[in-house]
């Protein structure tokens, strides 16, 4: 099955369009998918950034708090912590809005570079981690007014969770790139 139009089996290149769905690498079918679509959606949000300096990373473009760098950082601590609960469960100190706040913010001494080799360690920490875990072992969620009391998630759901913010980020930080500079790189 391809990634795109053409030939059945031979992905697009270009922008999001990375290969990764190989079966041979000891990967079963849904492992596999998994892997390619966030490699997918981390490209897209890689793509959203290429090109910028720390000075248009760390720009507000819109009347919304959000920055490009800022987003990149929320995306790699975010699949961070929800790949550490896959493993451990919900522990850990509370939820902390402040801290919460941080993670959108480009902080001193961070840069854009700084901030995407990040994202590239916790990528490489999920992909390791996605090769070996129970996608059936569950824990239950953490006490927090937006999930029902006594909430488990399996570590399928922890993925598919990642894959939703990673898709729902790239997707802003897309309109917060072509706001800054009019680079499109989902159109």
């Amino acid at each position: 099955m391809g990634t795109g139009a053409g030939t059945p089996g031979k992905a697009r290149c270009g922008p999001g369009n990375v290969r990764g769905a190989s079966y041979s690498e000891g990967m079963n079918t849904e492992r596999a998918d998994f892997r390619a679509a966030m490699r997918r959606h981390r490209e897209f949000l890689r793509f959203a950034v290429k090109g910028l300096t720390d000075d248009q990373a760390v720009r507000r473009s819109t009347v919304s708090e959000l920055t490009l760098g800022g987003v990149v950082k929320h995306v790699a601590l975010t699949e961070r912590g929800w790949m550490r609960f896959a493993v451990h469960g919900a522990e850990g100190p509370a939820f902390d809005p402040a801290a919460r706040a941080l993670e959108f913010v480009m902080g001193e001494g961070e840069t854009l570079e700084s901030l995407l080799d990040l994202y590239g360690e916790v990528a490489a920490e999920t992909e390791a981690l996605l090769a070996e875990l129970d996608l059936d072992a569950a824990h239950a969620l953490p006490e927090a007014p937006w999930y029902e009391p006594g909430t488990a998630w399996t570590v399928r759901r922890v993925l598919l969770h990642i894959l939703a913010e990673t898709a729902q980020h790239a997707g802003h930080a897309d309109i917060l790139r072509e706001t800054v500079d009019g680079q499109k790189t989902m159109g």
